[in-house]
């Protein structure tokens, strides 16, 4: 710790003062943006550094990013020789260098007060289309990298207030939606300059070195809260593993492991055993991993605990080199976000369940479930894509079901409304809703899985799947039974219906409709103990089946109130 004494009161205020900051960078980003993935579904984070690159604030936006955007300025600082001026805007979106998988761009923007460095602002969003093999640059087959889209290294976009059109013309001829892009591309521009603004006038009421004293006592602060959390446990140690069903050029399973150890003040957590880096798209570059963990820890420990670098101090990570949990570029990596995380939060939670199960749920969903859709739209002969991630059943707790059709764990994002989607697209849902029968059983159920069914308008679109828990659904706790696996098909003109991988790319005729049908959260407890009038609830709703109400809980829905003993 760097030991700054400041005011108690004052630190307080600050804090909240710059959170604020963060939080308007957010809400003028959500404004500005053109395309539905940030302005309706809000994929997007913004945060505040120290000018040293250390996380001090962020808005809580994306769980993943709350962890991603920790190392994302510090990794780019300290591996280029970036003279920044006031004015400046570094964008870049490489995974390899602090960063999210390619659509996930990120522009940051330094913060001066009468020519000296303060600190730096920065936002990251999702952008619709980065280029690659398939709209929505989220191609299952891609095999490295170079495959995925354009990277861009850090460059300066803006030098001295001055846009650097040549670099925003080579992102724009390399990717299916130019004019979307630039406009979010500007919208992130819009993000930063309010934020720098803000941050001005709070380094004008405190003072410079006093501002930046209050950012070293705010990592400080938070270091201090996860050390008190971590050390009210007792020294401890766990192991869980899991798997993904295959990456999408094999069904072959693939192992994430992780051994937690509690000792003090610190935890390790240490995935050696972890599967190699694979061929597909899930490889989970090291920033990712990291976030995951750093997720859990925040989450499981202490929700309240802010969101920066300092917090994340007694946390130690081992991920070997050229595992599934940190490949060796140029792995392809694309689809980490929506399948791996999500599974690296399943496995640590497994882990810390067996130390402190009642802090700990039953495993989610396991997927953001992704959709992607994309092709030429026939009411304006111009390129589209689709981005979405559809939510499913949160895993029970130890004393209350969990929700249905939500996401969960590493994503918060809403999904497109479906006006929008029927506006902006030569799309048609014809169907959005809760998946009957999906909830993991338990004295307290898994939350259900969601379905969504679009119909190709007019043309031949190229749809991408993304998902995973299609095979093994989400683990209960306890007697708790596992949720409903996910299920994705498409449904012919004609009537016929094709089941389709959970990680694979097609082409959708015009009449096609494709199916999304996803996993339900796992049960807690043995489920001969449930309410039941819960279970009749769920009955009456059409939630639960008479047949399944029998068989999972011995449940005699023509004797209400009757449960058969096992």
């Amino acid at each position: 710790m760097h030991a700054v004494k400041v005011d108690p009161v004052s630190l307080e205020i600050v804090k909240n003062a710059l959170q604020s900051v963060a939080e308007e960078m957010g809400a003028t980003l959500i404004r500005a943006a053109y395309s539905t993935n940030i302005k309706d579904r809000r994929d997007c984070s913004c945060a505040i550094y120290t000018r040293t690159g250390e996380l001090v604030a962020q808005a809580e936006h994306i769980p993943l990013h709350l962890g991603l955007m920790a190392n994302a300025v510090k990794k780019v600082l300290a591996k280029t020789s970036i003279e920044f001026k006031p004015g400046d805007a570094i964008i870049h979106n490489d995974p390899y260098l602090g960063g999210s998988h390619l659509p996930d761009i990120m522009l940051f923007s330094p913060v001066f007060h009468q020519e000296r460095l303060i600190g730096f602002v920065g936002n990251l969003a999702h952008h619709l289309d980065v280029g690659g093999m398939a709209p929505g640059s989220h191609s299952p087959l891609s095999t490295e990298l170079f495959q995925e889209g354009l990277r861009i290294p850090p460059s300066k976009l803006y030098s001295e207030s001055k846009l650097n059109r040549a670099i925003l013309d080579i992102i724009k001829a390399n990717i299916r939606t130019p004019n979307i892009t630039e406009k979010d591309i500007l919208a992130q521009t819009a993000a930063n300059r309010v934020g720098q603004t803000r941050l001005v006038e709070v380094i004008e009421k405190y003072g410079a070195e006093s501002t930046m004293d209050f950012m070293e006592a705010i990592l400080d602060y938070s270091e201090r809260m996860m050390r008190s959390r971590i050390e009210q446990l007792e020294d401890n140690q766990a192991y869980f593993e899991d798997i993904i069903e295959g990456d999408g050029h094999s069904d072959d399973p693939i192992k994430i492991c992780a051994a937690l150890k509690i000792k003090g003040d610190e935890v390790f957590v240490d995935f050696t055993g972890s599967d190699h880096q694979v061929k597909g798209t899930i490889n989970s570059v090291q920033s990712v991993t990291l976030a995951s963990v750093y997720y859990v820890m925040k989450s499981v420990l202490d929700p309240e605990i802010p969101s920066n670098s300092g917090a994340y101090r007694p946390v130690h990570v081992i991920a070997p080199k050229g595992t599934v949990v940190n490949p060796v570029f140029p792995a392809a990596c694309v689809n980490m976000n929506p399948i791996t995380s999500q599974r690296i939060v399943d496995v640590l939670c497994g882990a810390f369940g067996k130390i402190i199960p009642n802090r700990v749920p039953a495993a989610s969903s396991g997927s953001m479930h992704g959709f992607v859709i994309g092709g030429m739209d026939p009411r304006t002969q111009e390129y589209y894509a689709h981005v979405e991630t559809y939510g499913g059943g949160q895993g029970a707790m130890y004393n209350q079901d969990g929700m249905d059709g939500i996401h969960t764990n590493m994503t918060n994002t809403r999904n497109a409304p479906t006006e929008v989607i029927e506006v902006a697209y030569p799309l048609r849902v014809d169907r959005y809703g809760l998946v009957r029968d999906s909830a993991g059983a338990g004295e307290f159920r898994g939350g259900m899985g969601l379905t969504r069914e679009i119909t190709v308008v007019g043309h031949t679109a190229k749809v991408s799947v993304l998902s995973d828990r299609s095979k093994n659904g989400p683990w209960g706790v306890g007697l708790g039974r596992e949720g409903a696996c996910s299920e994705w098909l498409v449904a012919k003109a004609d009537g016929e219906e094709i089941k389709l991988p959970a990680k694979g790319s097609f082409l959708a005729e015009s009449g096609d409709k494709i199916i999304a049908r996803t996993s339900g959260g796992g049960g807690y407890g043995d489920p001969l103990k449930r309410d039941p009038a819960k279970i009749q609830k769920d009955v009456n709703e059409g939630y639960l089946s008479e047949a399944k109400a029998a068989t999972d809980y011995g449940f005699d829905t023509k004797n209400k109130g009757d449960v058969q003993s096992g």
